[in-house]
């Protein structure tokens, strides 16, 4: 066991980065492959992980905090705030910008999350919470700053089967078979392994969309994926400041940096300007660089070094 935990520890260092580079190199037999599941390989995986994440989460541990709300707050007064700033130098930068912001904490963060040290029941709490919130304020706010109208429903549809449903499945394992679920709780590490996986496709599909892409023009596209750095980096540090006034700066951090980036991609395409979809796909790259660097850390924190 000791073996393993070792092996695990020195793997997770470098699997990130290296999983973007391989999506990237073998981006078309991804895609192809993508393609061919009818685009359910990437929600069955995040099904798979957050199910396994969810059985060391108790119902009861579920709890909204002040800095759930404070998050809340921040990431819709600020999408609609950075909209209004870059609106008049730039429609599409300012769409692409604000996407980044309104779009909700990713499934996957909870995962993350837990690697960082943060409260899983803080981030499945939060989950829950910023996902259904986004579902009812993105409507409003893209019929706005969009091409055309976006419904509850059509949001709702995206985000609810694997929102709802994997924590479902777990407290259902946890009443019928308390045994395995803990089990399963306790090999949780298994989520991060099948994360791995969905970078691989998630990095494949955006490397092809990138080559894919006419119409847009180089400046612009460098702009927007310059504006998603920026916004990653400032997401981030927001919220691990003030997760760390609550006592839990990684949930912070996760819960407004890391977004569900798919989802981003998807809006952006369906309302706004489809160009502006740049953004969103560029974020996917940095927040995953974020994520390595501070997993690098966080072990290098734990062997003491």
């Amino acid at each position: 066991m000791h073996i393993l935990e070792h092996l695990h520890r020195n793997v997770k260092t470098v699997a990130m980065p290296s999983a973007m580079i391989v999506g990237a190199l073998l981006c078309r037999p991804v895609t192809a492959l993508e393609s061919w599941s009818g685009q359910m390989i990437t929600p069955t995986l995040i099904f798979l992980m957050l199910f396994v994440t969810f059985c060391r989460v108790k119902p009861s541990q579920m709890r909204p905090s002040m800095m759930h709300l404070w998050l809340l707050i921040i990431q819709i007064a600020a999408c609609i705030g950075v909209y209004l700033v870059l609106r008049p130098l730039d429609e599409v930068v300012a769409q692409g910008a604000m996407i980044c912001i309104l779009t909700p904490v990713a499934m996957a963060a909870v995962v993350i999350a837990g690697m960082l040290g943060a409260n899983v029941a803080t981030m499945a709490t939060y989950s829950l919470l910023c996902n259904m919130v986004v579902a009812l304020v993105a409507p409003v706010i893209l019929s706005f700053t969009g091409t055309g109208a976006c419904s509850f429903t059509e949001i709702l549809a995206r985000i609810a089967p694997l929102l709802i449903m994997p924590f479902a499945a777990a407290q259902f394992l946890r009443f019928v078979m308390p045994k395995t679920a803990k089990w399963i709780g306790d090999h949780s590490q298994i989520s991060f392994y099948m994360w791995l996986l969905s970078l691989i496709v998630i990095i494949g599909r955006t490397t092809a969309f990138i080559i894919d892409l006419h119409g847009a023009d180089l400046s612009t596209e460098l702009w927007l994926a310059f504006a998603a750095l920026v916004i990653c980096l400032a997401q981030f540090k927001a919220g691990r400041a003030l997760g760390r006034r609550y006592g839990d700066p990684a949930a912070g951090g996760q819960s407004l940096g890391q977004k569900n980036t798919v989802l981003a991609v998807w809006m952006a395409q369906a309302f706004l300007n489809p160009i502006s979809s740049i953004a969103p796909t560029a974020y996917i790259v940095w927040q995953n660089i974020v994520n390595s660097y501070q997993i690098y850390r966080k072990d290098h924190e734990k062997r003491g070094w």
